[in-house]
């Protein structure tokens, strides 16, 4: 990937070095920051924006208060689905063969092919249930 900037480089270098967690916009600014990274807020939006428009990063949006986190692109996003707790905002990848066989059956019976790499089901997670 060609830079334009040191700071787009910033930007995605943290996501690539993370490539198996998920962050806000927010989150990957402090980062950069708390590792001696000279960038601006708008800076890190402008620049993940950038890597979601050139598929070298996905974009989660959170329901509700549709605030959204960020993730590096890689092929294994692409074999699984991912779970979002409406309550604290957890983002779970999972794999299910059941999922799957859901997936094969909307294809067959509905004509539709559902793409995992971007299905977020949304629900309460096991520690917030709990919790309430």
């Amino acid at each position: 990937m060609s830079y334009e900037t040191r700071q787009s480089k910033l930007v995605y270098e943290f996501l690539e070095k993370n490539s198996e967690k998920h962050f806000s916009a927010e989150e990957v600014y402090f980062a950069i920051k708390e590792n001696g990274g000279n960038i601006g807020r708008t800076t890190v939006y402008r620049q993940l924006d950038k890597l979601v428009e050139m598929n070298k990063a996905r974009k989660f949006f959170s329901g509700d208060n549709n605030s959204c986190c960020y993730q590096f692109e890689s092929e294994s996003c692409h074999n699984h689905y991912h779970l979002r707790c409406s309550s604290c905002g957890t983002l779970i990848h999972t794999e299910c063969d059941f999922l799957d066989k859901l997936s094969q059956h909307i294809f067959k019976d509905h004509n539709f092919k559902i793409d995992g790499s971007k299905t977020v089901l949304y629900g309460i997670c096991k520690n917030c249930e709990v919790a309430e």
